[in-house]
């Protein structure tokens, strides 16, 4: 290209504006070159370089009083920029005569591009359709080329669209200057073309010049020649400014009309109230990185996919769904929860049937909190506030046992908060239908679908009967698989001969093999059900649970399996098994359980509610680890933690007297072949003949919220002989009797059910602190009765008042040890005995085995002697002594203390409803924390951490770590270094639940400086000033 198209490019390069790019562009042929010298030809190309073309029937837009918003980077208009030199030029060139004609041919050239601007491009748009029309181009036939459009050109590519006019100008002026005649306009002969069309290349005529014209051109520059270069460079610069631009390809159109369409979804998307967050389920990819982090799990199995993007939970409508165990139901809940967490921003509450299960996963989603900014509380034993603490930004993770979710659910009916529960969890649903606490969960879900509309409940389970009914109940959607990651097989063992479970077979069964297991006459006798031949066959290199009915069944077999293996495995990771063995003696203060000592060599022990909380951990994460290969156990563990194995043995189908229900059974063999872990599962039932064939086979309101209960929905195969509007009147009648309601006065009429009810300072003191109906006026009357002569000298009066009445139904005491234990109480203790009812003679009489004619209450002396128990483990903080003290087994001793807990717990909220009972407020608080941890004061801080057990936090507090601070603040990597016997894991998941209960503390204290600086709302001044401006 020649020098003055080198220049223009130049230009372009450093003064390009921020505009949308062309697909094509006009190059322009290079301009004639002119007879002048040196010096003038750089002066003339430095004026046409300055020259925009104007688009015709262009919109007005708004005008823009910034020059600098309106050029960027182009020079102003001060006096050293480019149009003030162009004004210098124009007055010299105007003064000097030899110069005259040249600065006529300018006035020419001005006026040449002022009528090309007329002609060359006008843009018109209707609707959706824009138009170019495009008038006739005429050329200089004498003395210049054709000029042509060449769309691909990329000489003045992504240029903006008044440069492009400009250099097209620029080329037509230049062709002006080139000789002594103009070309001729035709005006009748421009024609229209659309975007879509690329402008045709060869289609224009050149039309003949005529001298006229010229003349005509002539005497127009003479008129104009006194006009101001600089102000006409000025506005044709303005002009261009506000053109718009021009779009010349298809391609480039319909990639714009893309761009546009997702920038209007987007703009859509921010505006409305969308939930999604990220692309990992509307969950930020960082949940699914932590997923990978915490827990291994990559990839999610496809049924919980499809589960995830059900249209019902989509919608947010309630869900049950039910699967095998190990099937991967928890991970679908717990993404659930962080969508309604982290997205919808409301809490969530998770209901699990037992304590341990409750801990187990405060500890597993304690690091979560932390990552992503909501707070995991535990509602578990004497666990939790009442209501729960309003949060102002982070939203809050209840995980509470079926008990205390209750009393969580009715703290926040009370106090109007029920609608900031997004979310309830319900984990085992099927154990709405086991007695006491199934009845306690169903009035739970009752409640939430009477009182919030907006919270959705989520209920798994891998063993559902009565589908149906419970669909009806809560009002939900139901999903279903038999997905299981590790194949189950499910035999029966009758004599010798085991038989596969198949449902296609006739019987139910077909055979599988005979046992080849060489017994000795006295192994026949220890081992009739050959549970030897069964476990030898998987241990130790794989894990086997064997189920047994009792408690005490399960110490006989561990042992009795222990007699029959051989010594070679005693050898397997014998080192490990001598660490457990020590651990155990040091959480039990040096002792350690004769079965146990014998069994744990050998890998295998016993696992019942027998053991202590500290003993039962230590003995999982043995068998977690490998170093333990055999457990035999209750049927409490198939609902417990996660404990897998390869083969699962159910040594009869009874759990202590009654026949095995099929929900039980399933939970049990579920623990066989867990994923991740077995390749295949393995389960057998032991049975005998005569088991074989059972294993083949106002007040109107008040009815409503009845009749939207799962009793309700059952009750005409439950109570056929009553209706249920019956039976919601005899439960009215009830609850009057017991002082719990009252029914108004204000209503005449006869008919009972149009009288009204509200309940009384009992019957709320009963539903604040969950007291059973069955003992709430007994609780009231012993309180009332303790305020008359309240023995403060020591705990155990205030221990009997917070014994639990349950549990006192079941103790068989034994009389002599009540002898002794009473004879060694001083004499204000002897006086709290007298003032419940039960003398001194009374119990003598009975450990001599006296015959008594007065009549005491039994439930009262049992009462009291288990708050003997307790007072004795408060003072000796030792449950093994406790328990060769009382001769109880000490699991027992230890629920009876987590019992206690809970209820002095339920009684101190009890109380803060009647004011008769202030005094018990302070001295119950303190019980309760004393009766939760039963350790020495210093240890308490540090048991409040979900994990940490008495003997841990012992270990702890000698290494130094004596406050919540210090673990919230510790280096795992140093806690195990620093700690015997302590994993990586476990080390985690402490300093994890360290610093989440830090958080919370921290924000509570936030909360209440925060609310101590707030000015009040009725404050005087405040106040008036609103009145006078309403």
């Amino acid at each position: 290209m020649d020098e003055g198209g080198s220049r223009i490019r130049r230009r372009v390069s450093v003064r390009k504006r921020n505009r949308p790019s062309l697909e094509s562009v006009f190059a322009a042929s290079p301009a004639t070159e002119l007879k002048h010298s040196d010096e003038e030809k750089d002066d003339e190309e430095m004026v046409a370089g300055s020259r925009r073309r104007k688009t015709v029937d262009v919109q007005p837009v708004e005008i823009i009083d910034s020059e600098e918003d309106m050029f960027g980077d182009y020079d102003s208009f001060a006096e050293n920029s480019f149009l003030a030199q162009v004004d210098d030029l124009e007055q010299k060139y105007l003064q000097l005569p030899e110069h005259r004609n040249h600065a006529t041919d300018h006035a020419n050239e001005d006026l040449c591009s002022e009528s090309d601007k007329h002609n060359t491009l006008n843009v018109t748009v209707v609707g959706d359709c824009t138009e170019l029309n495009i008038g006739d181009h005429t050329k200089n036939q004498s003395r210049h080329e054709d000029v042509s459009i060449e769309p691909e050109a990329d000489i003045l590519y992504d240029v903006p669209s008044s440069q492009v006019l400009f250099f097209e100008n620029l080329h037509n002026s230049s062709s002006d200057l080139g000789g002594p005649s103009t070309e001729e306009k035709d005006w009748n002969s421009s024609f229209p073309k659309t975007v879509n069309e690329e402008l045709p290349v060869n289609s224009r005529e050149q039309p003949q010049q005529t001298v006229e014209s010229s003349s005509k051109i002539r005497t127009s520059s003479d008129a104009n020649r006194g006009k101001s270069l600089k102000d006409h460079l000025k506005s044709t610069m303005t002009g261009n400014a506000k053109a718009q631009t021009p779009i010349f390809s298809r391609t480039k159109q319909l990639k714009e009309t893309l761009l546009s369409e997702e920038i209007n979804v987007a703009k859509k998307t921010i505006e409305s109230s969308s939930d999604d967050l990220g692309p990992f389920y509307s969950l930020p990819s960082k949940v699914r990185d932590l997923y990978v982090q915490f827990k291994g799990i990559e990839k999610l199995y496809e049924w919980q996919h499809t589960c995830l993007t059900l249209k019902s939970v989509q919608e947010r409508k309630n869900l049950i769904y039910s699967l095998p165990t190990s099937g991967g139901k928890t991970l679908v809940a717990e993404i659930l929860m962080l969508q309604e967490l982290l997205c919808r921003r409301r809490d969530v509450l998770m209901i699990l049937p037992y304590v341990a299960i409750v801990q187990e996963k405060i500890s597993g989603l304690s690091s979560f909190g932390i990552e992503l900014g909501f707070f995991v509380e535990e509602y578990a034993g004497s666990k939790g506030k009442f209501p729960p603490i309003k949060r102002r930004e982070k939203k809050s993770l209840y995980i509470a046992t079926i008990e205390k979710g209750h009393s969580l659910v009715n703290s926040l009916i009370e106090t109007g908060r029920i609608s900031s529960l997004g979310l309830v969890v319900v984990d085992e649903l099927h154990m709405i239908g086991e007695g006491t606490r199934g009845a306690i969960l169903e009035m739970t879900l009752a409640k939430i679908l009477y009182t919030s509309k907006t919270t959705q409940i989520i209920g798994m389970s891998a063993t559902l009967n009565n589908v149906e009914d419970l669909q009806k109940f809560l009002q939900a959607e139901y999903y279903t698989s038999q997905f299981r990651p590790v194949e189950l097989k499910e035999y029966l063992k009758i004599n010798d001969t085991i038989y596969e479970v198949n449902s296609r077979a006739e019987n139910g069964m077909t055979f599988s093999r005979l046992l080849n297991y060489k017994y000795s006459d006295t192994l026949k006798k220890m081992d009739p059900d050959h549970l030897v031949a069964l476990v030898t066959e998987v241990i130790p290199s794989y894990s086997c649970l064997v189920f047994c009915p009792t408690k005490k069944n399960c110490e006989n077999v561990a042992e009795m399996i222990c007699k029959s293996l051989s010594k070679e495995y005693l050898k397997h990771k014998e080192k490990e098994k001598q660490e457990v063995i020590q651990n155990l003696k040091n959480v039990s203060g040096g002792n350690l359980c004769r079965v146990l000592r014998h069994t744990i060599p050998f890998g295998v022990a016993y696992h019942h509610s027998g053991l202590t909380s500290d003993e039962r951990k230590l003995l999982e994460e043995a068998y977690s680890t490998g170093v333990l290969c055999l457990f035999t156990c209750t049927s409490t563990l198939a609902a417990g933690v996660n404990l897998p194995a390869r083969r699962v043995i159910l040594r009869a189908p009874y759990v202590a007297k009654e026949f095995l229900k099929r929900n039980q059974y399933k939970q049990m063999i579920g623990r066989a072949g867990r994923a991740g872990i077995d390749s295949v599962g393995e389960s057998i039932l032991i049975l005998q003949e005569k088991d074989k064939q059972q294993i083949a086979t106002n007040l109107d309101d008040i009815y409503c919220f009845m009749s939207g209960t799962f009793f309700g929905v059952q009750q005409k195969v439950l109570l056929k002989e009553k209706s249920l509007w019956e039976i919601t009147m005899e439960s009215l009648r009830y609850l009057t009797e017991k002082g719990l309601l009252q029914k108004d006065t204000m209503c005449g009429s006869e008919e009972e059910f149009q009288n009204n009810f509200h309940i009384t300072k009992l019957g709320r003191a009963s539903f604040k602190g969950t007291i059973d109906l069955a003992y709430c006026d007994i609780l009231y009357r012993d309180l009332k009765k303790g305020l008359e002569g309240l023995m403060l000298e020591s705990l155990l009066h205030l221990i009997y008042l917070t014994t639990p009445y349950d549990m006192a139904s079941q103790c068989d005491p034994d009389w002599m040890i009540y002898f002794r234990q009473f004879n060694q109480l001083s004499p204000a203790e002897q006086n709290v005995a007298a003032l419940v009812g039960v003398s001194e003679n009374f119990i003598g009489k009975k450990a001599s085995g006296q015959a008594i004619r007065k009549k005491v209450d039994k439930n009262i002396v049992n009462r009291l002697y288990l708050s003997f128990i307790l007072y004795t483990l408060l003072k000796e903080t030792n449950i093994w002594s406790v328990s060769e003290k009382f001769n109880m087994p000490r699991g027992y001793i230890q629920s009876l203390l987590s019992a206690a807990a809970a209820f002095s717990s339920c009684v101190l909220h009890f109380c803060e409803e009647l004011e008769e009972f202030w005094v018990y407020r302070a001295l119950l608080g303190e019980l309760t924390k004393k009766l939760t941890y039963c350790v020495k004061a210093e240890l308490i801080p540090l048991m409040e951490v979900t994990g940490v057990l008495e003997g841990r936090a012992r270990q702890l507090y000698n290494a130094g770590y004596k406050s919540l601070t210090h673990l919230a603040n510790a280096n795992p990597e140093v806690l195990i270094r620093t700690i015997d016997h302590l994993s990586r894991r476990q080390a985690k998941q402490i300093v994890s639940s360290a610093k989440m209960l830090l958080h919370e503390k921290a924000e509570a204290l936030q909360e209440e400086v925060e609310e101590l600086l707030r000015l009040p709302s009725d404050f005087p001044g405040l106040v008036a000033s609103s009145t006078e401006k309403a």
